[in-house]
């Protein structure tokens, strides 16, 4: 399995992309924006002309920002089941809900197709180095046929059980990132508002027990007030609505993703929703009156 297949090659398909290319795999990949397969193109990233193309591979994946353009992509006419040769592994990246992976999964098997449920859990600067996990649903031969490719992007391959039981691991993890970055920035504005410097408290979190590579990344972004997007937060409030769907369909109260999506939309309706997660913490400074 050499010859890899990405569509969509975003913050998180491009970092994909170039951890395969780095190790030798030969990559195709296509982006509704040319310009995102372009700038792949001097580390080896033969650019394809639509997913159809892109799908002539050993190992496609999808790697797609809503839902709604996985279920497109998929099942959409002339989709990637109808497109991909029959030796091929489909793998779906992409946060979506457990039932549309199942769905997608039981396609992919009507016509003859292996299917693997592969979110992967890490921001695009995790995913480039390595430092990440890709939870696995689906038949473990195919996961075990699939690993080199698994292996070379991820440091840790994770087999949850069947189709879907990885996305619900995906929206788990991400629940718990996602509060752990709106927290920090409720711990940095507190200690602001009480008049240690958030760089200073920031540290001293750092060296606590408290102390999370989130602070790492998501806490220097706060302190500098610099939010360059590891993901956007648009996208995570999309996966906080996925969490809050999953919650109501199985009668499990989330009261604290409920406030989290609150805070990301306020984040959201005063222009951050291109900026990353952490600038969520502009919409707390505001409700402490530290903004106008």
């Amino acid at each position: 399995m050499r010859r890899v297949g990405i569509i969509g090659v975003g913050l998180l398909g491009s970092a994909v992309a170039a951890r395969l290319l780095a190790r030798g795999f030969s990559v195709v990949g296509h982006d509704p924006r040319a310009e995102r397969v372009k700038a792949l193109g001097s580390q080896g990233l033969v650019a394809a002309s639509s997913p159809r193309a892109a799908a002539d591979a050993d190992v496609v994946f999808t790697i797609l920002p809503t839902p709604a353009v996985v279920e497109e992509v998929w099942l959409g006419p002339g989709g990637l089941l109808d497109a991909a040769p029959r030796s091929a592994a489909l793998l779906q990246m992409s946060t979506i809900a457990p039932a549309l992976a199942t769905r997608l999964g039981e396609a992919a098997r009507a016509r003859g197709l292996r299917f693997l449920d592969t979110p992967i859990s890490g921001h695009s600067a995790m995913v480039a180095r390595g430092e990440c996990t890709i939870f696995v649903g689906g038949d473990p031969a195919v996961a075990e046929a699939c690993r080199p490719v698994l292996d070379a992007i991820a440091s840790r391959t994770v087999l949850v059980g069947p189709v879907g039981a990885a996305s619900v691991a995906k929206l788990a993890a991400n629940l718990l990132g996602g509060i752990n970055v709106i927290a920090l920035a409720e711990a940095l504005v507190l200690g602001a508002r009480a008049g240690v410097p958030p760089a200073t408290l920031l540290e001293a979190l750092r060296q606590s027990p408290v102390g999370s590579r989130m602070m790492d990344s998501r806490g220097v972004q706060m302190v500098e007030h610099r939010f360059d997007p590891l993901i956007r937060l648009d996208l995570f409030l999309k996966d906080f609505r996925l969490m809050l769907d999953e919650g109501a369909r199985l009668g499990v109260p989330l009261p604290l993703t409920s406030v989290a999506q609150q805070l990301c939309t306020a984040a959201s309706a005063a222009g951050h929703g291109d900026e990353d997660l952490s600038a969520v913490i502009t919409t707390l400074e505001t409700l402490a009156g530290m903004r106008g």
